[in-house]
Formats: structure tokens, sequence, C-alpha cells
């Protein structure tokens, strides 16, 4: 199972789809009784309605709630998705009434998962907890820490065999990559 793979190699959270438009859309999430408790566990949600989300949220037991196209949902730790697609303000990111903020590369109709890798010098300089993602793999993980300094970081198409089924060997890669630069910049 990949979220076991990804846990074992160090990973501290894990994103998890629940929009319906997506190729990774968790379709049955039954293997969450197999999971352990000690990481953070992320659901992705896109133009949803708030009640759907906390519903979602409770069944699945979620920690945190990734909004794509949407605002706040009263009463849950949020994470809010922002397309870069032109240079982002320090004010940007304190109005997002979040958490943390998701940087990402415009997907368009796709909400994400494109594999590529937006201009992070729009980004750098920004303070807060900003998770850098889009288009991120073991080869430009330590560069884009070093650039953004970022809070976290998140991978997806970029190691992944098909959508939804994770290299294994690329997403361990990853993670180690991303644990050593977060280390030597720390």
């Amino acid at each position: 199972m990949d979220a076991l793979t990804a846990l074992d190699a160090g990973a501290d959270a894990i994103g998890f789809n629940f929009w319906p438009g997506s190729k990774r859309f968790v379709k049955d999430p039954a293997f969450f009784a197999d999971l352990p408790d000690d990481f953070w566990r992320v659901g992705l949600f896109v133009n949803q309605e708030p009640e759907k989300v906390r519903e979602v949220m409770q069944a699945y037991r979620l920690d945190i709630a990734q909004l794509h196209k949407m605002n706040s949902v009263e009463g849950l730790r949020i994470w809010k998705a922002i397309a870069v697609d032109g240079p982002l303000s320090q004010q940007t990111l304190d109005a997002s009434e979040s958490e943390a903020v998701v940087l990402d590369t415009p997907a368009g109709s796709l909400e994400g998962g494109t594999g590529l890798a937006f201009d992070w010098n729009l980004v750098t300089g920004l303070k807060g907890k900003i998770v850098l993602a889009g288009g991120l793999d073991e080869t430009n993980v330590a560069e884009a820490i070093r650039k953004v300094k970022p809070w976290g970081v998140d991978a997806c198409s970029r190691i992944e065999v098909e959508p939804g089924k994770k290299d294994r060997t690329k997403m361990r890669a990853f993670i180690e990559a991303a644990r050593k630069e977060f280390e030597a910049v720390c």
C-alpha cells in the first residue's frame, strides 16, 4: 500500500483525494482502517459543500482539509490551495484564513496533479506555513526547499507510475531528499 510505504519512508502527512473529478479520487477508503494514527491525514476537496467536507472528515478521521476553490469550513483545520500564476503577495497569504497554504501550479480543470512546476521566484521571501507543491520529485525538491524555504513539500504525479499509483522507489527517494534538505536548512 502506497500510504504505508510513505509512512515507512518518513512522511509526516499523506493526502487523500476526495474530489470525484480526479483520477486519484479515493473510491474505496476501507484501507484507512489499516493505517496507523501517527501522521496527518489530509483530505483534498474541490468546490464542495461545507457539510459534505465535514461529513467526509469525520467519517475517515481526517485531520486537515485541503481546500481548492473553496472558502474556509468552520471548525476544521484548513490548508488553502492557491494556484500560482503570477507574483504572490504576503497579504494574499495572510488573508487565506487557513493554518497553511499549499502553493501549486495552475492546472485548469485538473485542479493539480500536472507534474509541472511553477516559477519558484514568484514566491521566494514569503513567510508563514507554506506547503510547496507542483512538479516536485526527488530531482528538484532540495533546490525548491533552498529557494522557497517552505514549511512543507508535496509530491504527487511526478512520483507516480500511473495516476493514483506511486512509484515506491521514487516516493522513498523524494521523501529522503526532502528530509535531508529540511535538516540542512533548519
